[in-house]
């Protein structure tokens, strides 16, 4: 039986396609992995796997993220409307839909080498926990950073088929960033959060949360700076990381009064911060 419009829509809205935001924030580490790993353009059977299997993972994640929270969710204002939890979408098609990425992103991860589908077995791992570390933790955020992360080792894996020590640099170095700008996310929710007993970084910092942001953005830019020298970077690497400051510092004026909206919108600055950290190892690497 073919699926209804309306169907094939609350699946879209599941997979949150109609905010893409998840995907760039999980797309740009993986690129700037592939292209540091391939010392230059990666082949493109790397990039379109990758690619795909950004979106897909992200998508999934969004689904089984909505899942768990079903019984969270319809006391969000901003979110009370998704499909699970206005009924549109049943917990069991969620399942399923889950269910159907994972296995998209195995027979995507089938085109690499052994090595990279061993380490997507950790990927699977942590993005099924994350969503529901948030009844259990105060650090979600860490996990999520995890998870979004896990592709780094993977790139690194599926171009060189080992993984070089400056991996376990740049991989938790990203894990900042990812914590520092799912706090600011966390910040637009803390009100709602504190009310249903969610827990999150934003939470737990309380008043310190700007002060450790800025000292996690601070250590990431410092991270990403070693990294640049520890790859033998030249100019472009170091100037696309001095201009994503320049992200960091407004996303601090955005935060400045912890208005929920501009909280939001300092989470969705993030896009462009690692866009121009990409663009400039895209630029380094050119012939």
């Amino acid at each position: 039986m073919f699926l209804s419009k309306e169907r094939l829509y609350q699946y879209y809205l599941l997979m949150r396609m109609d905010r893409p935001i998840g995907t760039w924030l999980l797309l740009w580490p993986t690129f700037w992995a592939l292209w540091i790993a391939a010392e230059g353009i990666p082949p493109l059977v790397n990039i379109i796997v990758f690619a795909l299997g950004v979106f897909v993972m992200r998508s999934a994640g969004c689904v089984i993220n909505d899942y768990a929270d079903r019984h969270i969710d319809k006391h969000i204002e901003r979110t009370k409307n998704r499909p699970i939890t206005s009924g549109m979408v049943s917990p069991q098609e969620a399942l399923w839909l889950f269910a159907s990425g994972i296995l998209i992103a195995f027979i995507l991860v089938l085109f690499l080498n052994w090595y990279t589908i061993l380490l997507s077995s950790v990927a699977l791992l942590l993005a099924a926990i994350y969503p529901f570390m948030k009844r259990h933790t105060y650090y979600p955020q860490i996990f999520l950073g995890m998870a979004y992360s896990w592709a780094i080792p993977m790139a690194f894996a599926a171009q060189l088929n080992y993984i070089p020590d400056v991996v376990w640099i740049l991989y938790p170095v990203t894990i900042l960033w990812i914590v520092s700008y799912d706090t600011m996310y966390a910040m637009a929710d803390r009100r709602e959060d504190l009310k249903i007993g969610v827990k999150s970084t934003a939470i737990v910092f309380a008043d310190n949360d700007k002060m450790i942001i800025g000292l996690l953005q601070l250590c990431f830019t410092l991270g990403l700076f070693f990294v640049a020298w520890l790859v033998q970077g030249g100019p472009f690497f170091y100037i696309g990381i001095g201009i994503s400051v320049i992200f960091s510092i407004y996303q601090q004026y955005l935060i400045r009064d912890r208005d929920e909206k501009k909280c939001f919108q300092a989470f969705l600055n993030n896009h462009w911060l690692g866009m121009v950290i990409f663009i400039g190892i895209f630029l380094n690497y050119l012939p």
